[in-house]
């Protein structure tokens, strides 16, 4: 399956703009440091939001799959980015996952590693080079 992304240039510097076949947009840019205007998201932040995006779909339908109760979630995505010769890449990422609802936190625990561990591509696709973890907290407890 064949997938088409087109990046236009806004401006005549780094300011990009990312379409795909149906028409969803995202804005990128350069950071200032090389001359972008912090106009959009830098590529490298894109593929936090990509992996904490990909996991937080899988996870929110395995709960929903389980019957459970979801009324709050959120995900924050942290990384060390380290410099290899001439690119940068992420050796840790770590997914901050907050819940809050009528659920099961063992239940939350276990879709979470069955996201990283087997559904979600992007995580797949940061594993030969990258570290990813987590943490849970579910109604402000954290879950071991």
């Amino acid at each position: 399956m064949a997938v088409k992304i087109k990046i236009n240039r806004l401006n005549e510097n780094f300011h990009m703009e990312a379409v795909n076949d149906e028409g969803a947009r995202l804005e990128m840019d350069g950071s200032d440091e090389i001359g972008g205007q912090n106009l959009g998201m830098k590529p490298m932040q894109l593929l936090l939001a990509a992996v904490g995006g990909c996991s937080s779909i899988d996870v929110l339908m395995i709960l929903k799959k389980q019957k459970q109760d979801v009324r709050s979630f959120s995900v924050e995505v942290e990384a060390d980015k380290v410099k290899e010769g001439d690119y940068s890449l992420y050796k840790n990422v770590c997914l901050h996952f907050k819940v809050e609802g009528d659920l099961d936190p063992a239940k939350a625990k276990k879709a979470i590693e069955l996201s990283l561990d087997k559904y979600c591509s992007v995580a797949k696709t940061l594993e030969p080079t990258t570290t990813v973890s987590y943490t849970l907290v579910v109604n402000g407890v954290k879950v071991d």
